[in-house]
């Protein structure tokens, strides 16, 4: 089975030029990212982006997947952003609650009627989408509501409500950057992303005790996402996109993708393909 799998690698590998770390030191993670991708029955698409050397580390890391739930990041920078220019506050009430308890369900709980309930007040999606543009915020889409997106016949191919996982990790350094939030802004977002309640299996799955994740997960049939920060040992923090698509043991994928971004980056991986996934 290994056997298969490493050759599955090497096709991969092959097959992908476009597959390369920008860094002589992380190619033993981009190594160990495409064998761990290659062994899985599910479409992976992986973008890791380190926030302070601004080394990029991707695997299919321009195919465009479903963000799901993800999507709810861009939904609260928005409208944060809105606060900021005085248009909205979080005090607001909003259908009988406050935009903050509101946004507090929708990135802490992943509840889909507070997001569609904020979503709406900002305009719609074609709103965000235009923010998103004028931001020059490029391979990322929003066109449908998450009622509308439930609702639907589901194609998980489907370009609509998509993102690729780097076109995500560039919307998570704009908004840790400063380009697109104000510090108290992008505090109040992380804070709520490290109370991220759901998917606790995904990138939180295998990292060592006590490390700070703020992520955002989302989940369709047929489709795991999370995305988010890691702060690595050193203080470094890494925005990280990973999505699995079809396929089994999703959640499992993600987990596993996610420490080996966390080794690879703070330097423990030194070559070859065994994964260092044992210490949680």
């Amino acid at each position: 089975m290994r056997f298969f799998a490493l050759l599955c690698w090497l096709a991969l590998f092959g097959a992908q030029p476009a597959l390369a770390a920008s860094s002589p030191r992380l190619v033993p993670l981009e190594r160990q990212l495409a064998w761990l991708t290659a062994g899985q029955s599910s479409d992976v698409g992986i973008a890791a982006l380190d926030l302070r050397t601004g080394e990029l580390v991707a695997v299919r890391g321009d195919e465009p997947f479903p963000m799901a739930s993800t999507v709810k990041i861009a939904v609260a920078a928005n409208y944060l952003a809105q606060v900021e220019h005085g248009r909205r506050s979080l005090d607001d009430t909003i259908s009988g609650r406050s935009a903050r308890s509101l946004m507090e369900a929708m990135i802490i709980r992943s509840d889909n009627h507070a997001t569609d309930v904020l979503m709406r007040d900002l305009g719609g999606p074609s709103t965000l989408q235009a923010w998103l543009d004028q931001n020059q915020i490029t391979g990322l889409r929003i066109d449908r509501n998450i009622a509308q997106l439930l609702s639907a016949r589901r194609d998980l191919r489907d370009r609509r409500d998509s993102s690729t996982p780097t076109a995500m990790v560039g919307l998570l350094q704009r908004i840790d950057s400063g380009q697109l939030l104000k510090p108290a802004s992008k505090n109040y977002l992380l804070g709520l992303m490290a109370r991220c309640q759901t998917g606790k299996n995904r990138i939180r799955g295998m990292l060592p005790f006590g490390t700070r994740v703020e992520n955002k997960t989302g989940t369709l049939n047929g489709l795991t996402t999370d995305v988010g920060f890691i702060t690595l040992p050193d203080g470094r923090r890494v925005a990280v996109a990973l999505f699995a698509r079809y396929g089994a043991n999703r959640p499992n994928t993600i987990a596993q993708a996610a420490r080996a971004i966390y080794d690879g980056f703070a330097g423990w991986l030194r070559g070859g393909y065994t994964p260092a996934f044992g210490a949680q």
